[in-house]
């Protein structure tokens, strides 16, 4: 690769995450900023240029005290009761009930989640071949743990497996660098894969000539520049 192809891919790496989100963020703002029932709470003292700041503010505030007072009331009887009227009847409904349950449940697993609950492991899906999944924190009738297998790059789509737990290797990840590994299809370093740099010798000019020890491959062996210096070495002898 060309060295401004390469300049360009690692910009494009750099500011496309920033977009992305720039544009999520934009939106969010967008949606909240046009809500009509914030403008019986908007204060007339807000100047005309502060206003879209106030609105996203107060739309805020007032969706956090929603979700305090709804949490406050779930921790009553009468709060668990209706949790479950309302999921008895939402449950009832074939085609909401998958998108209910599926966004209440990713909701559950994200804030209420442990230290084991979506680690990533390793499985031998093949003899001598083995893939990235990630603990889902249950487990069948029988002991068999299950797992989520995403498919690279898109992890929205994957596999739900059920495996015996003595199959099952830890990877010492985090779920980010699981995740990033999966997300960018394998091409991204995790904090346990250290790169090999050139190494130059004392005195040396790095330009990896014979007799430097510029030349070292990621898998420890000798490169060409070594042996250049050993076969050097031993015709002098």
């Amino acid at each position: 690769m060309s060295t401004w192809k390469r300049d360009f891919a690692s910009g494009l790496i750099v500011l496309a995450p920033l977009l992305v989100l720039l544009l999520v963020l934009r939106w969010f703002y967008q949606y909240i900023e046009s809500i009509p029932l914030i403008d019986d709470l908007q204060p007339n003292i807000i100047p005309a240029p502060l206003e879209p700041v106030s609105r996203v503010i107060i739309a805020i505030a007032v969706f956090a005290t929603v979700v305090l007072a709804v949490g406050y009331f779930m921790r009553t009887t009468l709060g668990r009761l209706a949790e479950a009227a309302v999921d008895d009847t939402i449950n009832r409904i074939p085609a909401l009930r998958v998108v209910y349950n599926a966004s209440k449940l990713a909701i559950e697993t994200a804030i209420s989640g442990t230290d084991e609950l979506q680690s990533p492991v390793y499985i031998e899906t093949w003899p001598g071949i083995r893939m990235t999944a990630f603990r889902t924190g249950k487990k069948t009738r029988d002991g068999k743990i299950v797992l989520f297998m995403p498919t690279a790059p898109n992890i929205t789509t994957g596999f739900v497996i059920e495996v015996e737990p003595e199959r099952v290797e830890e990877t010492g990840e985090t779920v980010e660098e699981g995740m990033t590994r999966v997300l960018s299809a394998g091409f991204a370093e995790s904090a346990h894969q250290v790169p090999v740099h050139e190494e130059e010798p004392p005195g040396g000019d790095g330009t990896g000539s014979p007799g430097s020890y510029g030349h070292v491959r990621t898998d420890g062996t000798p490169g060409d520049g070594e042996g250049t210096a050993a076969e050097g070495s031993g015709s002098t002898e």
